[in-house]
């Protein structure tokens, strides 16, 4: 089959490299008034912040911390409330993915007129976006490629709700990324980014073959450069062309290339929010769990790329098709775990007495007749949770 049809634009203008921060200067109209989002405070520590304030001494400027690493709708809001007050007009999110979806919701949210409660933006495909304020992006932690697409996932902790958004509106005018600002970066941190950028190139690539040799290629050099890297930035925070080929790879992971004329899956993405809403794990170890159960689970659907992939990335071609696949189901597990991200819901004390709240909340959220055929539904969720119980010693 060929590649199905697509319409591709990618409007963010990219600052790579050392010294860049410097250019959001001339990114920023001299006479908007900014407000500057980030989250824990890192960026006040590691020198980034004063970079970006000596970028900025001619604008003028309000600070908003504390957006959470899985961003809250309650916290967002106060950020939206101090836009209207103070009269802001253009928004720079300071961080990682999380600051960043935060801030394209803020973005949205200050100029919502279609309900009272912007929480509606989740909650309709976020179909009735009109208008955002202009933001750009100062990005010190790869993982989402969040800096370059029109997506965010936002969560409700009063409801244990974590939903989506996407919208032409939201996405940054332009990014700055410098490897140095993520020399810095905890180790836990580093590895979420990597597992992240992994399944979301999976998200696109791991679903049926077509003959689409350029997304497949990219998707391909994406896989390798984590696996070749990855170790490479864990072993030293401190290895720029280690960080460098990571943060573009991370960033190339979901700035919608990959996705050109491919079908795409997200079930992994779906079961990996609810648990984060639910039990507060990770992002990226949400998806260390999830994503190898739905390849197993899919196995017959997604052989063929299963096949592919096993081939080309990780030079495993001898055996079954089905020894193949657990060999490359494995590698990835293995890959995740030497990352310091369990793969296995028994690592975070969770057992199969949680799959019908997890199920309870998908069906709720609609997350029925998804995947890259549509025709995964909570139930097939369920069944792909107790997939992955146990690991280790249980295995």
């Amino acid at each position: 089959m060929a590649m199905q049809n697509f319409t591709f634009s990618l409007p963010t203008r990219v600052h790579f490299g050392k010294g860049q921060i410097a250019r959001i200067q001339k990114e920023i109209p001299a006479d908007a008034k900014v407000l500057i989002t980030y989250g824990g405070g890192s960026i006040l520590k590691n020198g980034v912040m004063d970079q970006v304030r000596a970028a900025l001494a001619g604008h003028s400027t309000v600070e908003f911390g504390g957006i959470e690493p899985n961003p809250g709708y309650e916290t967002l809001m106060k950020a939206v409330q101090i836009v209207k007050e103070q009269g802001i007009t253009f928004l720079l999110a300071v961080g990682g993915g999380s600051t960043l979806d935060g801030t394209k919701f803020i973005a949205a949210a200050a100029c919502y007129d279609h309900a009272e409660d912007p929480w509606e933006i989740l909650l309709t495909g976020s179909k009735h976006i009109k208008a955002a304020l202009p933001l750009g992006s100062v990005l010190t932690l790869p993982a989402t490629g969040s800096e370059m697409n029109s997506a965010a996932v936002i969560t409700r902790y009063e409801t244990k709700d974590k939903l989506s958004m996407a919208s032409e509106h939201v996405i940054p005018r332009f990014a700055v990324l410098d490897p140095e600002t993520t020399f810095s970066l905890p180790v836990k941190q580093t590895a979420n980014g990597i597992v992240d950028t992994f399944v979301h190139t999976s998200e696109q690539y791991m679903t049926y073959p077509l003959d689409a040799q350029i997304p497949d290629r990219f998707a391909e050099s994406v896989y390798t450069t984590l696996l070749e890297d990855g170790p490479k930035v864990m072993a030293d925070g401190n290895d720029y062309s280690a960080r460098a080929n990571i943060m573009w790879a991370a960033t190339m992971g979901l700035n919608r290339i990959l996705a050109t004329g491919v079908p795409q899956d997200w079930v992994s993405h779906a079961m990996g929010h609810e648990l984060t809403a639910m039990f507060g794990i990770d992002h990226g170890r949400t998806l260390a769990i999830t994503m190898p159960a739905v390849w197993d689970y899919c196995r017959e659907d997604k052989k063929g790329k299963l096949l592919q992939f096993a081939d080309r990335v990780l030079g495993i071609c001898e055996g079954s098709e089905d020894d193949i696949i657990d060999a490359a189901i494995a590698a990835v597990r293995d890959f995740f775990t030497s990352l310091g991200c369990p793969c296995y819901l028994s690592d975070y004390d969770i057992d199969e007495t949680a799959i019908p709240a997890l199920v309870a909340k998908l069906t709720e959220h609609a997350k029925t007749g998804i995947g890259e055929r549509q025709k995964i539904t909570p139930e097939d969720m369920g069944k792909i949770y107790a997939l992955a119980l146990k690991g280790g010693a249980d295995a």
